[in-house]
């Protein structure tokens, strides 16, 4: 059979269904706290910023970002972008996403080592995401000689992709972490409002898990091809 109808191609099926079941438990989770508001009736731009006081962090701004759940801290920058849905809501939904990204922000500011290992994995993993497939895909079409080096290239690159969302995982469970702990700390949240935003963050932690687990099927399934082109 054509490569592209391989049996190997079921991994791909698995790989969609867990991103897709993470992603709908996460907007599930979300939809659901997002109309429970908070007692204090902070918004997210609010308890962001009150949390970055707390911490004593004065030299990064929180800003409106466009769209739906796009919030994201970029320490080159020093800029905490909060989503339309985030940013003026004072949901217990939308505070705990602000407080996830403050985690980030501290983080930084706090020389927080997995961070700085991720930040420093970035350029190598957006080429190994570039560049893996395309290079399997030349390696499969040429002599197998020849076609297996490019096969092995594709392979150690989409290694790097891996490797950088294996660091991801506890760069964003400790984020969520210390979020959650802040959000009491600083008086934003009561205990059982604090236990609705551990539900939105932990559906939100998951989606990251199914990541690394689409791509290890992903990685499983280039090693496979190239046994089975060696073999040929």
């Amino acid at each position: 059979m054509f490569y592209w109808w391989d049996p190997t191609y079921i991994l791909v099926v698995i790989a969609a269904l867990i991103s897709m079941a993470a992603s709908a438990r996460v907007n599930r989770t979300y939809s659901r706290y997002a109309g429970v508001r908070s007692t204090s009736g902070m918004t997210g731009a609010e308890a962001a910023r009150r949390i970055l006081q707390y911490q004593g962090i004065y030299d990064v701004s929180v800003e409106r970002v466009a769209g739906n759940l796009t919030d994201h801290y970029d320490p080159r920058s020093k800029v905490l972008r909060l989503s339309d849905a985030t940013f003026g809501s004072s949901s217990v939904a939308a505070v705990g996403v602000a407080a996830h990204e403050c985690g980030h922000a501290i983080q930084d500011a706090q020389g927080y080592a997995p961070l700085k290992i991720r930040g420093a994995l970035v350029p190598v993993a957006n080429l190994g995401a570039t560049l893996s497939w395309p290079l399997v895909l030349i390696g499969l079409l040429i002599s197998r000689n020849s076609g297996m080096i490019f096969i092995k290239a594709g392979i150690i690159l989409f290694c790097a992709v891996v490797l950088f969302q294996l660091v991801t995982l506890p760069v964003e469970f400790n984020a969520s972490s210390r979020g959650l702990r802040l959000l009491t700390e600083s008086g934003i949240l009561y205990q059982d409002e604090a236990a609705q935003t551990k539900k939105v963050l932990s559906a939100a932690a998951m989606t990251y898990v199914a990541s690394v687990a689409a791509s290890l099927l992903q990685l499983l399934r280039l090693l496979l091809i190239a046994r089975s082109r060696n073999r040929d």
